[in-house]
C-alpha cells in the first residue's frame, strides 16, 4: 500500500475506534438505563439524563486513550491488552463522573440500581465493542496491512537475510519496504549510506533496521548519523544473545540507560487491574457459594472424623509461605518435611472427598486466600513445600512459578496437568505451562483460563 494511503487508513480507523468506544459507552448507559427502569418500575428512564451521563464517561474515557495512542490501528492486531488497560480506565472515568455528579449535585437523577448495573454491562458492552473490532481489522486485508509497521533495512548481507527471514515467519509481522546492503569495507561506507538514505527518503519507511555487529562502531556510528536526516524511527538490530529474550528493549533507571532483558512479570497497573479482578470475582463467589459451603460443611462432619478445613503451608508470591484453605477431603492432614501426594484408588481419600475432588469442589475456600491476597483466582498452582524444595533441583527455572500470585486455577491445570505429578516429565510440563502464563498475561488470558476451567480437559486426573 502507498505511504498516503496507510497514513489515510490509519488515521480513518483511529476516528472509527474511538467512535465505537463512545457508541459504546453511550448506547451501554441508554439500554441499562432503559432495562432497569422499566424492569423495577414499569416507566422509562429520563433518556437526556443518562444521555449526559454516558457522554461524560465516554469523555472521561477516550481522552486518557488518544493522550496514550490507544487508538492506534497498531493495537487492534491482537487481542491482548484490551481488556486490563480498558478496564481499569473505566473504573477511573466511572468514578470521576460520580464525583462529578457528586459535585454538582446532580447524582438524586440517578438510580443506584441502575448505575450499579450500568458499571457492570457498560463495561461488557464496551468490551464486545473492542472485540469486535479487532476481529474486523484482523480480517479486512487493506486494514491489517496498514496496521503493519512499514521498515527498511541496512546492513550487511547476512544479518539482513536473517532478520527478513525472522519477519517472514511472523504470522503479523512488518512490512519490509526495502534493503540496503552494506559492502565490506569502510571505503565504500559512505557511497553506500548515500544511496541507502535517499531510497529511505522516497519510501518514508515507519522504522530503520541497522543490522550490523554491535561491535562495529564505527559502522553504527555512521549508519546513525546518515538517517538521524530520515523521519523514521531508528532501531539497533538485535545480537545473537537477545534471540533468548522477545520482551528485551531500552530502559531507563533514573539517568543510566540499559538494555532490559526480562521485564517485571506484572507491571504495576497490571497488578492494581488483577487484584481489582480478584477482589469483585471472589467477594462475588464467596456470597453465592455460602449455601454450598454449608452443605459441604455438614457433608464432612457427618462423614469423618477431622475439621472441615484443611491448611497447609504453600509458598506464594517471591516464594513467600502461607496457608491455604481447603475443604478436608482426606483423612491426614500432612503439612511436614515429607508429604505423599494423593494418586487414583487412594484410600487416605474419604467418601465425601472423593466426589469434592472430582469435581475441584474442595478448592473453593481458597477465595478466602484470594480476598486476603495470598492467592489470585488465576496463577500458577501452589504446590507443598516438600514438593518445592524437592522439584527445584530437579526442574529448570522451576522457582520462577512465584514471580507471580499462585492461583485456583491455572494454565497448566486446564491443558491437561492436573493432580499427581508422578514423573518428573509430569512437572516439567506442568512448569512450561506455568512459565508460559507468567510471560504471556493478560485479562483477557485470565477470563479464558477461567471459562475453561469448566471445560472436561480441566477434571483430568481429578481424583
Amino acid at each position: 500500500m502507498p505511504q498516503r494511503g496507510t497514513a489515510m487508513v490509519r488515521s480513518g480507523f483511529a476516528l472509527l475506534a474511538a467512535a465505537t468506544d463512545a457508541a459504546a459507552i453511550m448506547v451501554g448507559a441508554l439500554l441499562t438505563s432503559f432495562v432497569y427502569q422499566l424492569t423495577v418500575y414499569a416507566e422509562p428512564p429520563l433518556r437526556e439524563a443518562y444521555l449526559s451521563m454516558g457522554f461524560a464517561i465516554a469523555l472521561l474515557f477516550i481522552v486518557p486513550n488518544i493522550y496514550k495512542r490507544e487508538y492506534d490501528i497498531s493495537n487492534y492486531v491482537s487481542l491482548k491488552g484490551h481488556l486490563g488497560g480498558s478496564f481499569l480506565l473505566w473504573n477511573v472515568a466511572f468514578a470521576s463522573a460520580i464525583a462529578l455528579g457528586f459535585m454538582t449535585k446532580t447524582t438524586e437523577t440517578f438510580s443506584r440500581g441502575t448505575i450499579i448495573l450500568y458499571y457492570l454491562a457498560g463495561f461488557a458492552i464496551l468490551a464486545l465493542a473492542r472485540l469486535t473490532l479487532v476481529g474486523i481489522l484482523r480480517r479486512t486485508h487493506a486494514a491489517r496491512g496498514a496496521s503493519a509497521p512499514r521498515i527498511f533495512l541496512v546492513g550487511h548481507e547476512e544479518q539482513v537475510l536473517a532478520f527478513s527471514r525472522l519477519c517472514e515467519l511472523a504470522n503479523s509481522g512488518p512490512s519490509l519496504v526495502a534493503a540496503a546492503i552494506l559492502r565490506s569495507g569502510e571505503d565504500t561506507l559512505e557511497d553506500d549510506l548515500k544511496l541507502a538514505t535517499a531510497s529511505a527518503r522516497m519510501l518514508l519507511p515507519d522504522d530503520v533496521f541497522i543490522l550490523v555487529p554491535w561491535s562495529e562502531r564505527r559502522a553504527i556510528d555512521a549508519c546513525l548519523d546518515a538517517f538521524l536526516q530520515v523521519p523514521a524511527s531508528i532501531h539497533l538490530g538485535p545480537e545473537r544473545v537477545l534471540d533468548r529474550f522477545l520482551d528485551a528493549h531500552i530502559s531507563k533507571v533514573g539517568p543510566v540507560a540499559s538494555l532490559q532483558l526480562v521485564r517485571r512479570p506484572l507491571s504495576t497497573t497490571e497488578v492494581i487491574v488483577k487484584r481489582v479482578f480478584d477482589l469483585v470475582l471472589a467477594s462475588v463467589g464467596l456470597m453465592l457459594l455460602a449455601p454450598l459451603f454449608l452443605v459441604i460443611a455438614v457433608s464432612i462432619k457427618l462423614d469423618s472424623k477431622g475439621p472441615v478445613f484443611f491448611l497447609q503451608r504453600r509458598y506464594g508470591f517471591n516464594q513467600k509461605a502461607f496457608r491455604i484453605v481447603k475443604f478436608r477431603s482426606m483423612t491426614t492432614l500432612d503439612d511436614g518435611a515429607a508429604i505423599r501426594q494423593a494418586g487414583r484408588d487412594d484410600v487416605r481419600v474419604t467418601r465425601v472427598g472423593r466426589f469434592l475432588r472430582r469435581w475441584n469442589l474442595d478448592e473453593l475456600p481458597q477465595l478466602i486466600n484470594v480476598i486476603k491476597g495470598d492467592m489470585s483466582l488465576v496463577g500458577p498452582r501452589p504446590h507443598a513445600l516438600a514438593h518445592n524444595q524437592h522439584y527445584e533441583q530437579r526442574i529448570a527455572l522451576y522457582a520462577r512459578r512465584h514471580n507471580v500470585k499462585p492461583g485456583i486455577t491455572g494454565w497448566a491445570q486446564v491443558n491437561g496437568f492436573r493432580g499427581e505429578t508422578a514423573t518428573d516429565d509430569r512437572m516439567r510440563g506442568r512448569v512450561e505451562y506455568d512459565l508460559q502464563y507468567i510471560d504471556e498475561w493478560s485479562l483477557w488470558l485470565d477470563l479464558r483460563i477461567l471459562a475453561m476451567t469448566l471445560s472436561p480437559k480441566a477434571f483430568t486426573n481429578a481424583y
